[in-house]
């Protein structure tokens, strides 16, 4: 079975940061995406935030193949979850959304899963 090769520790940490990285441009993504669909159709503006949609995916998508070149794809898939948290968080910077107990539990039980997919990987 052809397995990724497991980063020396010195090396795990860029890479995380480096998978963080782009999840946090992913979400930008749907930010824009919120945006555009708040445009008036075929303005200059619903053009702007659906084109930074596609740009955000594009760097995304050739971020995300760096990624698992040097991390196992259970741990980097697991983490795709944080981008709920992001989306929390843009809800109540940008769109005046209130971050309610329910919200705020489901984030935690995202995180905690992300903590030991990637505690159990990294054993």
């Amino acid at each position: 079975m052809n397995r990724c090769p497991e980063p020396s520790a010195g090396r795990k940490l860029p890479v995380f940061l480096l998978l963080h990285g782009l999840l946090l441009i992913y979400s930008l993504g749907s930010l824009c995406s919120k945006w555009a669909a708040q445009s008036e159709f075929l303005s200059f503006r619903f053009f702007l935030f659906y084109g930074l949609v596609l740009l955000s995916l594009a760097v995304y998508a050739l971020g995300w193949q760096q990624v698992l070149k040097r991390m196992p794809l259970v741990t980097a898939y697991a983490s795709k979850a944080v981008t709920v948290v992001w989306g929390l968080l843009w809800g109540l910077l940008f769109f005046g959304e209130a971050i309610t107990l329910q919200k705020a539990l489901g984030a935690v039980v995202i995180m905690t899963g992300i903590v030991l997919v990637v505690r159990e990987d990294g054993e």
